[in-house]
């Protein structure tokens, strides 16, 4: 089984990220694909299209910024060859109030005057050190089939696209939804957002005492 990991980045990567890079453990034949745009949609639609021509079979996204544990890609791992095709790990905004970017509702509604209205909820109250289904996240820590991938792609065109006012990610799980895919988090695997510090689970808890 063929794994990419695909970030999507400008100029430079944080050295934390770096370090978590370089200590991840991996399976099978994996490599390692940096794409620089500053329009990151741009850079997830060229990842994805390299990911599906090269014959990848999932592809492990990492955002520049993140902060893992080594054995992230393997749990990952783990969940897709039981039969999943997307899973993301958990981790939250960098600003306060340091909300989850994980979704229990993504949609396109209308105004009164037609006008189309994107709406996402933060999985606020989500199940701890668990496995559970989504309606969508981030993709700073998410593995998806390069299957999955292709039927968005067959569907809607270029994958990561935006639709009607929603980020590239949550436009991703937007249409993977449409087509009937489940989207599951396993809030086990714990990612931290690195800024001007690391935002991690227990960061967003204490907002919530």
């Amino acid at each position: 089984m063929k794994t990419l990991i695909a970030v999507p980045c400008l100029d430079m990567i944080q050295t934390s990220f770096a370090r978590c890079l370089l200590s991840l453990e991996r399976v099978g034949d994996t490599r390692v694909s940096f794409l620089c745009s500053s329009l990151v949609y741009d850079a997830r639609n060229a990842l994805a299209k390299q990911a599906v021509d090269e014959g990848f079979d999932r592809v492990l996204w990492l955002d520049s910024d993140m902060v893992f544990e080594p054995k992230t890609l393997l749990k990952l791992t783990k969940h897709i060859e039981n039969g999943k095709e997307f899973v993301c790990g958990i981790y939250f905004k960098r600003k306060p109030p340091f909300t989850p970017t994980i979704y229990s509702l993504v949609a396109v509604g209308q105004t009164e005057q037609g006008l189309p209205v994107p709406r996402a909820d933060a999985y606020l109250d989500y199940p701890r050190d668990d496995v559970f289904e989504i309606a969508g996240c981030g993709f700073g820590a998410v593995m998806v089939t390069t299957d999955l991938i292709n039927r968005v792609a067959n569907e809607f065109g270029l994958p990561f696209s935006p639709v009607l006012g929603l980020g590239e990610d949550l436009s991703f799980c937007f249409k993977a939804k449409q087509l009937g895919a489940q989207l599951w988090c396993d809030s086990r695997i714990k990612v931290g957002h690195t800024g001007f510090g690391t935002i991690t689970e227990e960061t967003y808890l204490s907002t919530r005492k």
